[in-house]
């Protein structure tokens, strides 16, 4: 008669699946982020609501077109940015192929050209601006044009704050001399912000060039 005997369990359990506290911690600053956006939109509308002859006015003067062209290049920058964020899961930070050929592309080339299109965005507002002014639509000149630009000047001082972060990862990843899990996080982190603002100016454009 044999008796049978069974060999210990020596599998370890599975460590729970936690989420990474820095994207959480990211999280929760965006949704005070968004609260201020909200008070802005609060602002815009309240105002408007008071002077909506103003506000006939004045939108008249907006070259919707153009700021049509600013936004889809900025919405681009989102896509080139989770391409980078892809190739950051991959822990593949450099292309491995030519200059033209995007489907080899790291992350360093997407965030780069991500940094590009954000720019020329930040660049293109600062014109519009300008044209504006020329036209008698300073900040001072009314409630519209106060409104104007602290809402769209508030973005843009975010999105030029989205630059710097690309900046910082692209040249931490250019130092790194093994490309790791803190490195890739750092890239999510900043993308998390750069879809937010994106959101953002999407709801701005709608609300001040075509909520007339």
């Amino acid at each position: 008669m044999t008796t049978a005997t069974h060999a210990p369990n020596t599998t370890a359990p599975h460590a729970p699946n936690r989420p990474n506290m820095v994207s959480v911690g990211t999280m929760v600053w965006l949704s005070s982020e968004l609260m201020f956006f909200a008070a802005l939109f609060a602002m815009y509308f309240s105002l408007r609501a008071a002077a909506p002859e103003l506000w006939a006015t004045e939108t008249a003067k907006l070259n919707v077109p153009f700021a049509l062209a600013n936004t889809i290049i900025l919405v681009s920058s989102s896509f080139s940015c989770q391409l980078g964020v892809f190739r950051a899961e991959e822990f593949k930070p450099r292309r491995s192929g030519g200059l033209f050929n995007f489907k080899e592309w790291g992350m360093i080339e997407w965030f780069i050209l991500t940094f590009i299109l954000g720019a020329i965005f930040v660049s293109v507002q600062a014109y519009e601006y300008a044209v504006l002014v020329s036209e008698g639509v300073a900040i001072n000149s009314n409630s519209y044009a106060s409104a104007f630009y602290i809402t769209t000047g508030f973005h843009g001082i975010h999105v030029a704050g989205g630059l710097i972060a690309f900046l910082l990862i692209i040249g931490r990843a250019m130092l790194a001399k093994k490309f790791g899990h803190f490195e890739a996080t750092g890239s999510i982190v900043v993308s998390y912000y750069w879809h937010f603002v994106d959101v953002v100016w999407i709801a701005l454009f709608a609300i001040i060039y075509f909520l007339k």
